[in-house]
């Protein structure tokens, strides 16, 4: 009795090792679409930083005590959690398309049966095993499979596509920011020495009243004192603020301090003409190549739904013992055809609506991208005309007002008006610079490339998170 035992056994585990065995063959088999890998090594190139957890990471280096536009955009890019959020949104859909382009897209049913009979068989033929795939449905046709892992790819491509659009986005952020502390920091110099100024001016008026003086200047010197104390003031509380929301997006206690360094920031370098930066145009906008992988989806989407009227096959294998072996499969042929022909048609109508959508965005696109590109030409125009034509003017009619005013040849609000006007240029030029910055941002944002790769230098920014910057 042990024997049959141990000889049922054995036969037991014989067959389902038969049974088993095609259906581990089938197991791991994947229909992955061209291109995948490339995708999948963008992805690994531009996460490098965020490949571990975060609490397994080195901390982010901080910021050196004078902080560049470098500096703060490196620091942005390896810790702001909304790049780092579409980063893994990224991977994700890469790792649906593994997923939709999986073969077969069913579960495998093996069976086994021993037969119990008074005839004199050996034990092997009294063995039936039966691989079939599920019955509740069909295996779909393999291009069914491909066709849903292209459709997934391209998925995949609009969501890099959305990262660089964040890394932009955050970019252009990240620098009017910067270079907005940057502007208040050289206001600031400026609203001091007003004040310096105004208290001057308000001693000597009070000098000229005690020697018999009108007391008119001296009433309007202390006016001016304290409103350039308040404007100066007012400055700082708003330099503070600025500060704190820079702190929120390179992931920085909000009290941090960001030192933009001593003097006033000097211009990117921008070394294209319009026709090159033209060129450049929205070629390569994030929004527009997303756009772009989307519609390609559909159309891939479109295929597929067509392709339902091809029948899916459900392959079999039996065998009983050295009896029989038997191949076969169950066809599901479609009959609900108009159900299919509805998606098709449904399929066909968001092709041509994601078409109309990027015909638009591009448009749309495209006049952002030339009015940035006018506005930032006119702000280096209205910069160059202040800083050398203007000021120097402004600032010799103040220093022969307070001449005059010494010698008691020009009135105290004469010398008033000219220093303000004096004053006045000087931020307006300082506004243009700021202008002239944040405009280059986001032209450098809507032509999704910076501004250094544009001129074809090799210092682009378009490195992984694991180096001075991200990108693609």
């Amino acid at each position: 009795m042990n024997s049959v035992s141990a000889k049922l056994g054995w036969l037991t585990f014989t067959a389902r090792a038969a049974v088993l065995a095609p259906a581990f063959g089938l197991a791991g088999c994947v229909l992955a679409p061209g291109g995948l890998g490339d995708e999948e090594a963008k992805s690994a190139a531009a996460g490098e930083a965020w490949g571990v957890p975060e609490a397994d990471r080195p901390p982010a280096p901080d910021l050196p005590p004078e902080a560049d536009w470098r500096a703060v955009l490196r620091r942005a890019f390896l810790t702001n959690g909304d790049l780092e959020a579409a980063y893994h949104r990224w991977r994700a859909a890469l790792a649906a398309v593994t997923a939709e382009s999986a073969y077969p897209m069913m579960n495998v049913m093996p069976s086994f049966g021993y037969l119990f009979s008074d005839e004199k068989m050996k034990a092997w033929d009294r063995v039936t095993g039966t691989v079939a795939f599920d019955s509740a449905s069909a295996t779909p046709f393999p291009t069914k499979v491909m066709k849903a892992g292209e459709i997934a790819l391209e998925e995949a491509r609009a969501a890099g596509e959305r990262f660089r659009g964040r890394k932009f986005a955050l970019q252009r952020r990240v620098l009017s920011m910067w270079f907005e502390i940057a502007a208040m920091d050289e206001m600031i110099r400026l609203e001091r020495s007003d004040v310096a100024l105004a208290r001057v001016f308000l001693d000597t008026a009070a000098a000229r009243v005690a020697a018999g003086g009108p007391q008119a200047d001296l009433s309007r010197a202390e006016i001016d004192t304290r409103l350039a104390e308040d404007r100066l003031a007012a400055l700082l509380a708003r330099r503070r603020a600025a500060e704190a929301g820079l702190n929120g997006m390179l992931a920085r206690p909000p009290w941090g301090v960001i030192s933009t360094g001593v003097g006033l920031f000097a211009p990117r370098p921008l070394a294209v003409d319009d026709a090159a930066l033209l060129r450049a145009g929205v070629a390569a906008n994030p929004e527009l190549a997303a756009l772009a992988r989307e519609s390609a989806g559909r159309e891939a989407a479109l295929d597929l739904a067509r392709q339902q009227f091809i029948p899916d096959v459900a392959p079999m294998f039996s065998f009983t013992g050295s009896i029989e072996r038997m191949v076969g499969a169950m066809v599901s042929v479609p009959t609900n055809v108009p159900a299919i022909a509805a998606r098709v048609r449904e399929a066909e109508a968001a092709l041509e609506a994601a078409r109309a959508m990027t015909r638009q965005a591009r448009a749309d696109s495209g006049a952002r991208y030339v009015a940035a590109l006018v506005a930032l030409r006119d702000a280096e125009r209205q910069r160059a005309l202040l800083e050398e034509t203007v000021i120097p003017a402004a600032a010799r009619a103040a220093a022969n007002a307070e001449a005059g005013y010494v010698t008691s040849q020009v009135m105290y609000r004469d010398l008033i008006d000219a220093r303000r006007m004096e004053l006045d240029v000087r931020r307006m030029a300082v506004e243009a610079r700021l202008a002239r910055e944040q405009r280059l941002a986001e032209v450098e944002e809507l032509a999704g490339v910076d501004a250094e790769a544009v001129g074809g230098e090799a210092g682009s920014r378009e490195v992984s998170a694991g180096g001075e910057h991200v990108g693609r």
